[in-house]
């Protein structure tokens, strides 16, 4: 029972990092329709931003929660500024050509991103420094400690904000009207080129805080760290219902469930032919699944028919 309850906690929290990845996901494919496969790269830069503000501030005589926040927000501006202009450089050109050439230009920026990267802070893991109270909370048998406490309560707020800023704020009317139909926004005042780079900087936002939570859980930082969980947080998009925001923190909680879940029982349920490295092959079960069965994900895809 503890180690199931443990396996629970391990899910909600990494299932909550993949739910604000799949966030951004799933705004910029929501308005434009439009996979940035790039977006877990923008993970892996707020990250690293993050952990060079740490290392200027080694010195400084600041609590451990500040330098965390000054970090995050120095990933925040800078994960913004690079999404903006990744938007307006390499997608903006290619908004009216066939899919496949803004998904190959993606699919290209992510490695450019890998490879700049590797250049700036070099190819080696870097420890990420701790500093939240590392005490752990024990719930029942399972431990938990501040930081992932942390995480879970981040995605909540995150949810109800964006929620919140979709359905009640002047902007959130003009992503909803872009998403329906851009010409037609625009004859209205709308402005579908600020719109869309708006999305695309709070789905920055989203990835550098996302990255900051997962480096300060797992205690390191590297410049392929965002590939996996990119992905992943894709399947957690596509699971939920790519488009639906909602659907983007269902799937990606699930996925971290059935992940955790997995890692902790596979190495019974096949005899201890598969071991807890495995755990990455659940992903890709799960988007099979889904594509198969139900390609419009578990809460349905509200992306709106063009004239």
């Amino acid at each position: 029972m503890e180690i199931l309850l443990q396996q629970i906690i391990n899910g909600l929290v990494l299932g909550s990092v993949y739910a604000l990845v799949a966030l951004g996901y799933t705004m910029v494919y929501g308005i434009i329709n439009l996979i940035n496969f790039a977006h877990g790269e923008v993970l892996m830069v707020g990250a690293l931003t993050s952990w060079t503000v740490i290392q200027l501030l080694v010195d400084v005589a600041l609590p451990g929660w500040l330098k965390l926040l000054i970090s995050l927000v120095a990933a925040v501006v800078v994960c913004s500024v690079l999404n903006f202009a990744i938007e307006k450089v390499a997608y903006r050109p290619l908004r009216n050509a066939p899919r496949l050439a803004p998904l190959i230009t993606a699919m290209g920026m992510s490695l450019l991103l890998q490879t700049l990267a590797m250049i700036i802070w070099k190819p080696n893991y870097k420890p990420y420094p701790i500093l939240l109270p590392s005490e752990p909370f024990v719930i029942g048998g399972a431990v938990i400690n501040v930081t992932q406490i942390l995480i879970l309560t981040v995605t909540a707020v995150t949810l109800i904000g964006l929620m919140w800023l979709v359905n009640r704020t002047k902007l959130g009317r003009a992503m909803r009207a872009t998403a329906e139909n851009p010409r037609v926004a625009a004859l209205m005042g709308v402005k579908p080129d600020m719109v869309i780079s708006a999305t695309f900087v709070i789905g920055a936002a989203l990835a550098a805080l996302a990255g900051v939570m997962y480096a300060a859980n797992y205690g390191s930082v590297q410049h392929t760290m965002g590939f996996l969980p990119g992905l992943k947080a894709f399947t957690a998009a596509v699971f939920g219902g790519i488009g639906n925001l909602a659907g983007a923190v269902v799937g990606g909680v699930l996925l971290g469930l059935i992940e955790a879940l997995g890692a902790g029982y596979i190495g019974t349920l096949t005899g201890g032919v598969l071991g807890s490295h495995y755990q990455d092959i659940f992903a890709f079960i799960v988007l099979i699944l889904v594509l198969t069965v139900r390609p419009q994900g578990l809460l349905g895809e509200r992306v709106a028919d063009r004239a």
